[in-house]
């Protein structure tokens, strides 16, 4: 991986996650309760031994900036390892980035700086574990120009999608932007496409050729379908040729460790564009549960982040007068460091120093940091962003037409409390 540079596209606005995204950028969202959207595609060019990176942030990147400088100052220049951090310089015209091809095309130069053979460009914003040296060695088996990798969909979900049409070779001979009929399926499988998943592997030359010779902004609307008529463009099939040699373990019955084996093949199919907010809450729920679909507990492919340095999560239980009979738990749910549960928590992700007051209940909900359940409340199915203090007895998530009046609500129904709407004063 040593002659490979990656670019992490990170400037998204995000608007189908507002009001997440109102004060930051749709790669800086909390996600699982410690991370970052971030953290994912970071952790996997970590993980694969890449380890020279760009990330470009454009809109509201304060807070995604604060938490690259604190969690990942872990290279080494000696080594020629680096993470630099470029928003948009206006070095080649007066325009901040015009999208994600015209990004690299204004940072020309640090592509010329390092030299790399290959260039990987990555999206900032999925939730995936995928080990980019199987990737890479696809592209170099492949002798291509361009490898574009794509998950397995079912055709009824094609009109939603980009969808690359492919040869028995997996050579791609053209891209239907979400169509509505006839979709490009598999070879031999009618019933599966092949979906862009925003996630690329150029030759050096061949990418610097396309910038310039055609002057679209994007990827997918532009460079790709210019590339697909002239170079060799090939198709890496994500569940097919991904594979993770991560380990987790479970305890049976009579005390044993036991490999999951079945967790880990999951794990290595597992892709999610957390694009909408229901979207968003799925992949939290996903976290979730004895046997989580997504998995955040493996050995051998940890997910990095800075880890806030908080106390412990602590458990109530409390049979004192005058209060009376109390029991704080969480079933099938992520709990953080520095909360305190007093009430009941399921299914739920809950962030960094949340408190959850007593003969309260939440259920099948995000809680972000510093957020504080008052006694005996009552949410269910809802995402509470940070610094809110939620008065005593309040019910969310059981009364669509009153939550709507307040909050964004969801097509799925999910509640979505703003950052401060319950002042913490």
């Amino acid at each position: 991986m040593k002659d490979v540079l990656a670019f992490i596209m990170a400037g998204g606005r995000g608007e189908r996650l507002m009001p997440l995204t109102h004060d930051r950028t749709k790669p800086a969202v909390p996600f699982g309760g410690i991370y970052r959207l971030i953290d994912l595609p970071l952790s996997n060019c970590i993980n694969s031994g890449l380890y020279k990176i760009i990330v470009l942030p454009q809109y509201k990147s304060q807070s995604l900036t604060d938490h690259l400088d604190a969690g990942w100052n872990i290279f080494n220049l000696k080594l020629g390892h680096f993470m630099k951090i470029v928003p948009p310089q206006q070095r080649t015209s007066g325009d901040w980035y015009g999208g994600t091809a015209d990004s690299i095309r204004q940072n020309l130069y640090l592509i010329d700086q390092v030299k790399p053979k290959h260039i990987m460009i990555l999206s900032g914003d999925h939730i995936y574990k995928m080990d980019y040296r199987r990737f890479l060695g696809y592209h170099l088996d492949k002798t291509a120009d361009l490898t574009i990798s794509l998950t397995e969909l079912g055709s009824e979900l094609a009109q939603e999608v980009g969808v690359a049409g492919v040869d028995e070779d997996y050579r791609i001979y053209g891209f239907q932007e979400k169509p509505k009929e006839n979709p490009a399926t598999i070879p031999g499988n009618p019933d599966r496409i092949l979906a862009s998943m925003g996630i690329y592997l150029f030759r050096t030359d061949t990418l610097i050729d396309a910038l310039k010779e055609n002057e679209g902004d994007d990827f997918g609307k532009h460079i790709i379908p210019f590339l697909i008529s002239t170079a060799r463009v090939y198709a890496y099939n994500f569940q097919r040729e991904n594979a993770i040699e991560d380990y987790v373990y479970d305890i049976k019955e009579d005390g044993e460790r036991r490999l999951l084996l079945e967790q880990r093949i999951r794990d290595s199919s597992y892709w999610r564009d957390v694009g909408t907010l229901d979207a968003y809450w799925n992949a939290n729920m996903d976290l979730t549960g004895i046997d989580p679909s997504f998995n955040l507990y493996g050995r051998n492919w940890p997910i990095q982040t800075y880890q806030i340095p908080a106390p412990p999560a602590k458990f109530i239980f409390s049979n004192e007068r005058p209060e009376g009979f109390r029991v704080g738990k969480a079933l099938d749910s992520i709990v953080a460091p520095g909360s305190i549960i007093s009430g009941i928590v399921r299914n739920s992700v809950i962030s960094y120093y949340v408190m959850i007051g007593s003969w309260a209940t939440v259920e099948e909900s995000v809680i972000m940091d510093d957020v504080i359940v008052g006694r005996h409340c009552k949410i269910k199915k809802a995402i509470i962003d940070k610094h809110n203090q939620i008065p005593p007895h309040t019910e969310i998530g059981y009364n669509p037409k009153e939550d709507g009046k307040r909050f964004t609500l969801t097509p799925r129904g999910i509640v979505v409390v703003p950052k401060g709407y319950f002042s913490m004063g």
